[in-house]
């Protein structure tokens, strides 16, 4: 189980995720029921709640303000050193820092989307130890966007990837995707379609958050009873397991995943 105690976070690493949803309660009981979470109240206040899995955090869930015309989403969070500097390279790049840097909590935070509209955030402070693809946290972050080479660089000049100071993330090309490496394990995979085409032309450019399921027909099965809709299972990121967006009845989108040969 990660520590509760503060944590400096790998720079430029996912450092955690988070969904905000019209309807907290709704959204507990969705996600109890098709990722056996339980959920504990967060330090922001009544409209938080961070979710649990056998008493390890693994993300966090926020209700919207009703006057906010704006999706339901999951949000990746990345780790960053000073987070006005952050801001500054988005927007020198042509892209959008739509809130923020905002104090929140030991930290500050910020929502952005990048060239091709996907939003992300980015997170200045220490963390929990959490880390993408260890112990219950998601296995992976995934970037689904038109071209993951132009997509890739410029993460990696907003985040310090592959850069000459110690701390940070490096970068590879597997599997017809960019690889992120946090110095140990994968933390985030970038994946590009046809030129001025999404891989899945239903889905705009995105941020998905990969959670581990052990068996995801079994998950299919509870998210559709909840109230939520499927798309097709396919083969993970790394051929190694299946997997299958799910959206909840807020219109949340993520991906469950499982190991063992692809369904």
């Amino acid at each position: 189980m990660p520590s509760a105690r503060p944590t400096a976070p790998v720079r430029g690493a996912p450092c955690w995720v988070s969904l905000m949803t019209r309807d907290l309660r709704a959204a507990e009981n969705f996600y109890g029921a098709v990722l056996g979470w339980r959920f504990r109240p967060a330090s922001l206040g009544e409209e938080f709640a961070v979710a649990l899995h056998d008493g390890e955090p693994v993300a966090g869930l926020g209700a919207l303000a009703q006057s906010f015309q704006v999706a339901v989403a999951w949000t990746a969070y990345f780790a960053v050193e000073d987070a006005d500097d952050t801001a500054g390279r988005i927007r020198e790049r042509g892209a959008t820092v739509a809130v923020g840097p905002l104090k929140l909590g030991p930290g500050r935070a910020a929502l952005a989307g990048d060239q091709d509209g996907a939003t992300f955030g980015f997170w200045e402070g220490q963390t929990l130890a959490w880390s993408v693809g260890t112990g219950h946290a998601p296995a992976i972050v995934e970037l689904r966007t038109r071209d993951a080479f132009a997509a890739a660089i410029f993460y990696a000049q907003v985040f310090d990837w592959e850069s000459e100071r110690p701390g940070g993330c490096r970068v590879t090309y597997e599997h017809d995707q960019v690889i992120v490496h946090d110095g140990s394990h994968v933390v985030a995979a970038l994946r590009g379609g046809a030129v001025e085409s999404a891989p899945d032309p239903r889905v705009r450019p995105q941020w998905h958050v990969h959670f581990r399921v052990d068996d995801v027909e079994r998950a299919i099965e509870a998210a559709v009873a909840a109230g939520g809709t499927i798309t097709p299972v396919t083969a993970t990121w790394d051929g190694k397991g299946s997997q299958a967006m799910v959206r909840d009845p807020e219109g949340g989108l993520f991906t469950v995943t499982a190991p063992g040969p692809p369904v």
